[in-house]
């Protein structure tokens, strides 16, 4: 399958060590899936465990797996929510639009967010979807707090 986007890792995005202070740099990415089958966006249990085994895949540990099924003629669909001591992943599908979001956020330089979203586009089959990767650094709020007080 043609992977939409091409991402390439940082090479050390978990901690960076200062003289003085570490800093807490997360690695999030999120897209959407397009043109799933029906059947699988209205599979819980499979969907499930697609999303259990992408934390896995991740590196992350599991604290908590949520799962809710949604019904409806035009809003049907699962969601799910995994905790790890890393952060989150959450899956959302729409089982009447053949659509999905996708978001694996994890800190750590033990965790790859990319191998639990490509688990999870190789193993759902959307006929195309996109990707969006973004470094969370935890040093980047005094310049936001800087342009946000002016």
């Amino acid at each position: 399958m043609e992977r939409g986007i091409k991402l390439e890792m940082v090479e050390s995005v978990s901690t960076v060590k200062t003289s003085s202070s570490e800093y807490v740099i997360g690695k999030h990415v999120y897209g959407n899936l397009y043109g799933i089958d029906r059947e699988i966006a209205s599979n819980k249990e499979f969907l499930e465990e697609i999303m259990v085994e992408a934390a896995r895949q991740t590196g992350a540990k599991i604290v908590e797996v949520k799962t809710w099924d949604f019904t409806g003629k035009k809003k049907g669909g699962i969601s799910i929510i995994i905790l790890v001591e890393e952060s989150h992943l959450a899956l959302h599908t729409w089982e009447e639009y053949g659509y999905a979001t996708l978001d694996i956020y994890t800190c750590g330089d033990h965790t790859d967010p990319l191998k639990g979203f490509y688990y999870v586009v190789d193993k759902i089959k959307p006929r195309r979807y996109n990707a969006h990767y973004v470094v969370r650094d935890s040093r980047t709020e005094e310049l936001v707090e800087t342009v946000i007080k002016g």
